[in-house]
């Protein structure tokens, strides 16, 4: 399956392709593309928008883009849900402080986009090994709370 967003990509937009191709969709093929192109790309290539107004896998109900894939694809892992806590605060400004390392995330997810631009393709495959490390992080943090 397709998905498209506007390039550019930060923060949610790296996220979820990460998620998707990690736990929903292991063929997925991501789009970035004007902003003003997303719908029409959509439409032309079968893609599913995300990480735009409007649609249902971007920022509803007080959700960030990641959260709305995490409840549409019905992934149920605490580990993950806690990695959306993470993006959420990294992504959403005003709740930069909803979880420690969301502001840590937050710089670092930045630094990619000042170092690589619009190179959205390269900047996902440099960070996905860095949304590997922080889920295997948030499954030890998950386990640690199961145990106590």
């Amino acid at each position: 399956m397709k998905y498209v967003t506007k390039k550019n990509a930060n923060v949610d937009r790296i996220a979820c392709p990460w998620l998707i191709k990690r736990f929903v969709d292991p063929d997925a093929e991501f789009l970035y593309v004007d902003r003003d192109d997303v719908m029409s790309v959509a439409q032309t290539e079968g893609a599913t928008p995300y990480d735009v107004p409007g649609v249902e896998l971007g920022h509803v109900a007080g959700r960030c883009s990641f959260e709305s894939i995490l409840v549409w694809s019905k992934v149920d892992d605490p580990a993950l849900e806690l990695v959306a806590r993470i993006v959420h605060g990294a992504d959403v400004s005003e709740d930069i402080a909803i979880e420690p390392e969301a502001a840590g995330l937050r710089a670092i997810a930045h630094g990619f986009a000042t170092l690589h631009g619009d190179d959205d393709h390269r900047k996902l495959a440099l960070e996905t090994p860095m949304y590997d490390a922080l889920y295997a992080w948030c499954q030890s943090r998950v386990a640690e709370r199961l145990v106590r």
